[in-house]
């Protein structure tokens, strides 16, 4: 059952409680949220809910009516984000797992975690301990084995996942792995899962064979039952009558799993398909379904293989599949960046002797779509929000925060000026870059009618990104405001139903409130480029696109002679836009981004020909570009 606590709930109330739930030999679990908090009990209770319900500091009382207690949304509402180290498995960043199925030889397996390494995946997979159906078949190395993915963690930083196939093997666990795999013949050896309730460590549950959706839950139910709730589920496919592929994969796991549990899925396409072919197509169904990430079996001789090569990606074909997530991953709210550990890493680092990490600022409060990249971005770090771009500017120049996150452009509403002239202004410079989804939502007050609304809060770009809805509402008045995620606030601390505010679906969940209408933006293609800037440099990455500021004489052919020098050095050019300069009627800035390796000595001439050839010329920085480039 779940009991819901008073907000004015004493701490002696709440010991009492407790006491008397011990005594009945429960297993308590505690959940604080926004508006309220829940103590899950799970166990043979002697005692009638309704006797919880008159205790004091009790609220109200709701009994649990799923079999599967502590896996179950009842008990915890919101998603759980199982961490690996830097890896959250369950947020709003697709986690990809990738490695052969068996640990073969030591160089073999180096060659592939670099290369899968290289193409975006976080987490390193590989078998130590394989079981066959063959008892003649490839049994996997054991210790050594799982030697060699100390190994490939200590090289590459990957986290490593490896089954686990007897209670015998538990120190080697504890002593080598960071996830610890349950495998489809295992999903209901209870005492092995029992066992590794009791390690602690996170656990990658795959759906036995023929199971139900409902005996894969209560497996996981037992690894939470003995204390550890890091669980994260993984549909590798079920058998079925279909000879075609070597199971059947059942893709509407993800949207039932999503409603029933809280926990985490990923998905195996590998391992459900059994065909190289149909393993990139059905991982791209998988992320469009709505799982939180995929497992892929990739080797770099798979005929070699000794132990499913059939199904094993080469190293390209798991690039290009990495590139196709990319794309399709805003489309359901998730986002890839390939190198977020590293620069996360790098934060965390201090510089020097005594030094500090590095503190990391951005625009607006907690929920707003600068806090959103901000995280994606960097992945954990410390940061801190700032209340408008100009304090965030000079946070940054005056060394009180290394790195900042700041919008430049969006999609549909164009530039944001005020950021390019503070650029221009604070003398900092761009180092990264990351390109962020906007859906915008209206957010107020539960059951709030459209009609019943009379004011809506917003930043101004957000009211261009959502003209034609808005224009649907013309009485509605439009009161424009620094940032998003504190409109909501706003809306909830005047408590009136006819106000209401456009922002993201963090911010609505951040403050409690409900979302009227999602996905109000004119174009679902809604793109805002976040980029980072800082005094100095941000090292790791090679610094592959250079953007501009510049301006030209006010003579015929002008910005030709300037755009010529590109021409004639063969460089692209990715954007060129012109904006009037302030208190100079009828004068322009251009800004224009190109893609160039400025440490290039065959483009030394391009940069120094390019001062020459304008009046005004400001160097904005060189830094990494996005993620869909680079793939």
């Amino acid at each position: 059952m779940i009991l819901v606590l008073k907000r004015d709930i004493s701490q002696d109330e709440k010991a009492r409680l407790l006491e008397q739930l011990r005594a009945e030999e429960c297993l308590i679990k505690e959940i604080e949220g926004v508006e309220e908090t829940i103590l899950g009990v799970v166990g043979k209770v002697t005692r009638e809910p309704r006797y919880f319900e008159t205790q004091p500091g009790v609220a109200k009382v709701i009994p649990i009516s799923k079999p599967y207690k502590l896996v179950s949304r009842e008990l915890h509402p919101e998603p759980s984000i199982i961490k690996v180290g830097d890896v959250e498995i369950g947020g709003d960043r697709l986690v990809v797992i990738a490695g052969p199925c068996g640990v073969e030889e030591r160089q073999r397996t180096l060659d592939i975690a670099r290369a899968v390494r290289k193409h975006g995946a976080v987490l390193f997979r590989g078998g130590a301990f394989k079981p066959r159906t063959s008892p003649y078949s490839f049994q996997g190395l054991g210790e050594e084995g799982l030697r060699i993915l100390a190994e490939v963690r200590a090289e590459t930083g990957m986290g490593v996942v490896t089954e686990m196939t007897s209670l015998s093997q538990a120190d080697l666990m504890m002593k080598y792995v960071d996830v610890v795999q349950i495998g489809a013949r295992n999903m209901q050896n209870f005492e092995l899962l029992k066992c590794v309730g009791r390690m602690g460590k996170p656990v990658l549950l795959k759906r036995g064979l023929s199971a139900t959706i409902k005996d894969w839950l209560m497996a996981a139910e037992y690894v939470l039952s003995e204390g550890n709730d890091q669980v994260i589920l993984c549909e590798r496919g079920i058998r079925t009558f279909e000879t075609h592929t070597r199971n059947t994969l059942d893709l509407t796991a993800v949207p039932v799993i999503k409603e029933l549990s809280h926990l985490p899925i990923i998905i195996d396409p590998s391992h459900a398909t059994g065909i190289r072919e149909k393993v990139s197509p059905m991982a791209r169904a998988a992320i469009a379904a709505g799982a939180d990430g995929l497992i892929i079996v990739v080797h770099t001789d798979p005929d070699q293989a000794l132990s499913d090569g059939p199904q094993s990606l080469y190293p390209e074909q798991f690039e290009q599949l990495m590139r196709d997530l990319y794309a399709i991953a805003p489309v359901v709210d998730k986002q890839l960046d390939f190198a977020y550990l590293e620069k996360g890493k790098q934060l965390r680092t201090p510089q020097g002797q005594g030094e500090s990490p590095a503190k990391v600022v951005f625009h607006g409060a907690p929920g707003t779509a600068s806090h959103k990249a901000c995280a994606q971005f960097f992945g954990s770090v410390e940061s801190e929000s700032r209340a408008s771009f100009a304090e965030l500017f000079a946070a940054v120049a005056g060394g009180e925060a290394a790195l900042g996150v700041v919008p430049l452009e969006n999609s549909i509403s164009g530039s944001l000026h005020e950021n390019y002239d503070l650029l221009m202004e604070s003398g900092l410079k761009i180092v990264g870059e990351v390109n962020l989804r906007i859906v915008n939502n209206l957010i107020g007050w539960e059951g709030t009618k459209l009609d019943q609304i009379k004011r809506v809060y917003s930043h101004p770009q957000v009211f261009e990104q959502c003209k034609d809805f808005l224009d649907q509402h013309p009485d509605w008045d439009l009161i424009a405001s620094k940032n998003t995620a504190s409109n909501v606030k706003r809306v909830k601390e005047n408590n009136d139903p006819a106000e209401a505010a456009i922002s993201s679906q963090e911010a609505a969940e951040l403050y409690g409130m409900s979302i009227l209408k999602a996905g109000i933006e004119s174009n679902p293609r809604n793109f805002t480029r976040f980029v980072v800037i800082s005094a100095g440099q941000f090292p790791g990455e090679p610094k592959d696109k250079t953007s501009l500021i510049f301006s030209v004489s006010d003579q015929p052919g002008a910005l030709f002679a300037v755009l010529k020098v590109f021409t004639d050095n063969q460089v692209n050019i990715v954007k060129l836009e012109s904006r009037p300069v302030r208190d100079r009627p009828w004068e322009y800035l251009f800004y224009l981004d190109f893609e160039l390796d400025q440490e290039d000595p065959r483009y030394s001439g391009l940069l120094q020909a390019l001062p020459e050839e304008t009046a005004y010329f400001l160097n904005l920085g060189a830094y990494p570009k996005g993620p869909e480039m680079k793939a």
